[in-house]
């Protein structure tokens, strides 16, 4: 997989305006064919903005009712900028239906190091650009080291410590996840935060040497994300005390076999083929332009999205004949409540790729194909009055990624 970038994005952003000038809005009828719509916006307004969310402003017909906002975009969240790089975070804060998962989308310049710390969240995390080096102690007292690159991922248990450098020409960028929507960057526990507040003699008692080694400790406000040499091959670099841990905290999921579908293409990690990742499952959806992520809900959490690249809308039933859909591209984040039906379009030209997290041990969806498919005949045609070549069109096969080719 190529590295992830917002490309896409930017050329789309760039025709919509020239479109805008002519006081357009692109839209789609049920038909799937693009239309124009005259917005009628006589006051205030951001037509960039209408034209990224153009099923908001004209929506589905079979859209309905008052749900929650289910998109926000890592490009409106806050950076915070440091010596080594930089980082942002959407939140419960930002995005308030987000309960169960937080992201942060990091960057380390090559060298960068996001410093020695832990978190009581469990952190799992997917490489979006280059490489980084991370480290990890357990609690049976073994050393863990990795190098990794774009499309691996990493998982670090509750109250493990750990770090992150970025390494190689370009350092590095990734997604982090915790599974805590209500998680804040700020609540870390960080080596240099703990150092500032420890006296002194305590350390020198603790390390057997010398008050005075103290005496030039760093702050933390010059730590959490600072500038460091790129270090030497990892055989050099691994420590040279203690033991080797036993547990694998890195995965490669890009290097997981497919399975394979009409419109794309999914590859699943979760605590079966990544055994310590007991709390985050997670699934790497390509969508062919044309394609659609089927209709489907997830039985066991809420669904955290963030998308990589192209450009997308995402259709969500929450019973009690409420619906909404919204537009998604690379960089924003995308929610499902618990239980609700929902689909995912690819609406570009080039492929749509996403994440599909959940705070959970395991991935498990219920496809409405299949599941139709798998019901009495009789049964479902007195439901909803279809005909036989609707039924016989039911597949028993789950098909995650569809294309309609008729």
């Amino acid at each position: 997989m190529a590295n992830f970038t917002r490309r896409n994005f930017m050329s789309f952003a760039a025709g919509g305006t020239m479109m805008l000038a002519a006081g357009e809005v692109l839209a789609h009828d049920n038909d799937t064919k693009a239309y124009p719509f005259k917005a009628d916006f006589p006051g205030p307004h951001d037509p960039l903005r209408e034209q990224e969310n153009k099923d908001l402003v004209n929506p589905p017909a079979t859209d309905n009712g008052t749900l929650p906002n289910l998109r926000y975009s890592f490009s409106d969240a806050h950076i915070r900028r440091s010596s080594g790089g930089w980082t942002r975070q959407v939140t419960n804060r930002e995005l308030g239906v987000s309960t169960t998962i937080a992201g942060v989308d990091m960057r380390l310049n090559a060298g960068g190091i996001r410093e020695l710390h832990w978190h009581k969240e469990g952190e799992w995390a997917f490489m979006t650009y280059g490489n980084a080096r991370v480290t990890a102690f357990d609690t049976d007292g073994g050393w863990f080291i990795d190098d990794i690159s774009a499309g691996d991922l990493w998982y670090f248990p509750p109250g493990i410590p750990h770090s992150i450098q970025g390494i190689g020409n370009d350092g590095c960028e990734f997604l982090l996840a915790f599974d805590d929507g209500g998680f804040d960057e700020d609540s870390t526990f960080l080596l240099s935060d703990w150092f500032k507040h420890i006296p002194p003699e305590v350390l020198a008692k603790n390390f057997n040497v010398p008050v005075s080694t103290f005496s030039h400790l760093p702050s933390p406000k010059d730590e959490y994300i600072f500038a460091g040499k790129v270090p030497g091959d990892i055989a050099s670099a691994s420590p040279q005390k203690g033991k080797k841990s036993k547990q694998n905290f890195t995965h490669r999921m890009i290097q997981q076999s497919p399975i394979i579908s009409a419109g794309g293409e999914v590859r699943i990690t979760d605590s079966s083929n990544f055994p310590v990742s007991k709390t985050i499952a997670a699934a790497l959806v390509e969508i062919a332009p044309g394609g659609m992520r089927e209709l489907h809900w997830h039985p066991n959490n809420d669904e955290w999205q963030y998308y990589l690249e192209g450009q997308g809308r995402m259709g969500v039933f929450a019973s009690s004949g409420q619906a909404r859909t919204f537009d998604y591209r690379a960089g924003d984040v995308g929610y499902v409540p618990f239980a609700m039906g929902h689909y995912i379009e690819n609406t570009g030209d080039t492929p749509l790729r996403f994440l599909e997290l959940f705070k959970s041990d395991y991935y498990a969806d219920i496809s409405l194909n299949q599941w139709l498919a798998s019901t009495p005949i009789e049964l479902v045609k007195q439901h909803l009055h279809l005909d036989d070549q609707f039924m016989s069109a039911l597949s028993a096969q789950k098909n995650a990624v569809v294309k309609n080719n008729l």
